[in-house]
């Protein structure tokens, strides 16, 4: 499978986070479906774009172009990893990087233009959606992905008008570099140097390592067009093929409290800015709670029961030998992926487990391939305490000093200092065994 990842010129946010984990909840499915050896997971990394360009300038002025953009991009592509790492996803078999490609996008274009599905013009190279739609073969119509006709994108797509363009739908290949840019060896008999468009470069990288038909392409719904629809054509077009990929997965959109997310309203969040706050698998429950298909409302009530139930869940499987995950929950998974049965399906076996050894390893075998309990029960607690700000060793010196209180029967004193430790964000228990402690929200 074939998922498009990050434009490395800043961190990424939390709607790019849910992309990474439901991705990487279908890469652990088909792994226990087909076995690790029979999957193959290509995630790409674009490295070469106007918003990569525009921050190197801002971020490192007076060094050159290209070594600014190679410090912005090694850095934020370290960041990425870092972040999905903490949201617990597996690394991909391969992270492709677009720069790395270049001869592939080159051998793509000049098959487009010996086809007459596009053609150069003022030093770029375009694609042309009439000439696909007027073509006489197998190869799908130019709007069958976003189920638009081509009208319906004329009217409603944001377009760069330019002269050399025969179409207003025409969109760019391949185009010449500004002075300082990075730039190669042009396509399609173009003297001067320039760089690929955006939609090529996943082409070619998808080309280069699953071949010119595959299974699955992923990505976020707002992908879909032009992007997706744009791979797709050029594609088909170079191979005069009927698909490009046999099924098309997209997650829907992410809001934040009811709002959509929008750095004008405030509410927009990277996901190192939210694993500040919470620990990754926080944030990886409250994405899979929704079907991957349906926009999903992030509210701090859901992060909190998500983070009561894992605290449950490590209490209780952490520490125990996973068994085989029963079929309640992996055909709920094999069923277009339907996290929101699956979990339905966790719960009862959460249930059982308070009496069923066999249901706790299955509870454990059942989170483990969701990406879940990837600590012990004691590390788990641990991060949780440190995540809060909660000092251990004070807090266990409050509970000496009430229960010693306790013991001379001040209750004033001790309930003063349940009051304290509830201001620092910690419930006691007092039961015959002693008083225990945990951090809540």
């Amino acid at each position: 499978m074939y998922v498009c990842g990050p434009t490395v010129y800043d961190f990424a946010h939390i709607g790019n986070g849910r992309a990474a984990i439901v991705f990487d909840v279908l890469f652990r499915v088909l792994r226990h479906r087909y076995g690790a050896e029979h999957v193959t997971y290509v995630r790409n990394i674009t490295d070469v774009d106007d918003k990569i360009n525009d921050r190197a300038a801002r971020d490192y002025p007076g060094v050159a172009l290209n070594e600014a953009i190679r410090k912005v991009t090694e850095e934020t592509y370290q960041q990425y990893q870092d972040d999905v790492a903490a949201l617990g996803c597996l690394p991909p078999t391969v992270q492709p990087r677009a720069t790395e490609h270049i001869p592939e996008m080159r051998t793509l274009i000049e098959k487009l233009v010996e086809g007459g599905f596009a053609y150069a013009a003022e030093d770029h190279v375009l694609f042309s959606p009439q000439a696909m739609n007027a073509a006489d073969s197998v190869m799908p119509r130019y709007g069958a992905l976003s189920k638009r006709s081509l009208d319906e994108m004329i009217a409603g797509a944001r377009v760069d008008v330019a002269p050399y363009k025969r179409d207003s739908t025409d969109f760019v290949l391949w185009k010449p570099s500004k002075p300082g840019e990075p730039s190669w060896p042009s396509p399609a008999g173009i003297k001067v140097e320039g760089r690929p468009g955006w939609h090529i470069e996943c082409s070619a990288m998808a080309w280069k390592h699953l071949g010119e038909k595959f299974d699955i392409h992923g990505g976020g719904i707002d992908l879909v067009f032009p992007h997706h629809e744009n791979e797709l054509a050029q594609t088909c077009c170079a191979f005069h093929s009927d698909r490009m990929a046999n099924v098309w997965m997209h997650n829907g959109f992410l809001q934040l409290e009811s709002e959509k997310m929008s750095k004008s309203l405030g509410n927009f969040f990277t996901i190192r800015e939210m694993l500040a706050d919470w620990p990754g698998e926080v944030l990886r429950l409250s994405m899979l709670k929704t079907h991957y298909h349906s926009p999903l409302d992030w509210t701090l009530k859901s992060a909190e029961e998500s983070a009561r139930t894992l605290d449950d869940w490590y209490a209780v499987a952490a520490d125990v030998e996973p068994a085989q995950p029963p079929a309640a929950v992996v055909e709920a998974l094999y069923d277009d992926l339907n996290t929101a049965q699956a979990m339905a399906a966790l719960h009862s076996f959460r249930n059982a487990a308070s009496s069923s050894e066999q249901s706790r390893k299955e509870l454990a075998g059942s989170l483990r391939l969701l990406g879940f309990l990837s600590e012990s029960a004691a590390q788990w607690e641990g991060r949780k305490r440190k995540a809060s700000g909660v000092d251990a060793k004070e807090v266990d010196a409050l509970i000496a000093e009430r229960t010693a209180a306790r013991a001379r029967k001040d209750f004033k004193e001790s309930d003063r200092i349940r009051d304290q430790l509830a201001a620092m964000g910690v419930a006691i228990k007092d039961s015959k065994e002693g008083t225990t402690w945990e951090v809540v929200r």
